[in-house]
């Protein structure tokens, strides 16, 4: 039997910055806080919402014990740790290996199209190198690889490969994992849009950014479909639906620290290029927010 560490809400925290650029990790704290008090079951730094690939390696680094320190083992870890090449991916591997991560995640990111076999390879050597369980992330909107069930499956051939968070929108893809991969296999919704139809499918958790701004309204979600109230898990989903639409639409980072301004809590700012959202997107997230 695989390990699999998460179930549930693995929630994604923004990384925010100063007026003058750099991470600010007291600040960082405390969203993260935020987040486990708020009842997600898992926290994941360092992904898409995190901004990972804008970050140099020092920041990834401060991020990783910040999380670790903060987080102090009430729920389990998930650290991206995702690079061009595979010797840096495997140095953050390492480093949140020994700050105590439970699981780290990987995308293969690309600026030359990589071969399934490049692929396979760059997972197997990282993986040969830590003991803690990895994450497969496909996500071809931000990687610039589309990962397919095939090769998906090849991955799953290695013994710590033992997630797949799924994020093309493809609800297909969810079914053929559970499947024909088996109960020893998780997989995590990454699409917000399709986290019912996810669940539906078997998904073990739903790796999101929601959390931050409708943390009641997700958990209230994966509770229904723990007590296999489907009624319930329609009437919660389709009440945010326009919102996560919305954050996925703008931008996680512009989206989340916009709304967690509105609810009255400091996001920080934003790393260059990207920009906050306009003051009419701000409105429209305003609106969305008072109806959940």
């Amino acid at each position: 039997m695989k390990h699999i560490p998460f179930a549930g809400i693995i929630a994604y925290p923004i990384t925010p910055f100063t007026a003058d650029g750099t991470v600010d990790i007291p600040l960082f704290k405390r969203l993260v806080e935020r987040l486990i008090t708020s009842g997600a079951h898992g926290i994941a730094p360092l992904g898409s919402t995190g901004v990972l690939p804008y970050l140099t390696d020092e920041e990834k680094e401060a991020v990783t014990t910040a999380t670790l320190q903060q987080v102090a083992n009430r729920v389990p870890t998930l650290v991206g740790v995702s690079n061009l090449t595979t010797e840096r991916t495997l140095y953050h591997a390492r480093f949140a290996e020994k700050a105590g991560a439970t699981a780290v995640m990987i995308i293969p990111m690309s600026y030359w199209k990589l071969t399934d076999d490049e692929i396979v390879k760059h997972y197997d050597t990282v993986a040969s190198k830590i003991s803690i369980p990895i994450m497969a992330y496909n996500n071809p909107a931000t990687g610039g690889v589309d990962m397919s069930p095939a090769l998906l499956k090849r991955l799953l051939e290695i013994p710590n490969v033992t997630m797949i968070k799924e994020s093309t929108g493809d609800i297909q893809r969810m079914h053929f994992l559970r499947k024909e991969l088996g109960e020893d296999v998780a997989f995590y919704n990454g699409s917000n849009p399709l986290a019912l139809a996810a669940f539906s499918a078997g998904a073990n958790g739903w790796c999101t950014a929601a959390p931050n701004l409708i943390p009641e309204l997700t958990v209230a979600l994966y509770n229904a479909i723990v007590k296999n109230d489907l009624v319930l898990a329609q009437h919660v989903f389709y009440q945010q639906l326009d919102l996560l639409k919305f954050m996925v639409a703008k931008g996680l980072p512009r989206a989340v620290k916009a709304g967690l301004h509105l609810l009255g809590e400091d996001g920080g700012h934003l790393r260059a290029p990207l920009q906050p959202l306009t003051p009419g997107e701000v409105a429209e997230l305003s609106t969305m927010l008072s109806r959940v």
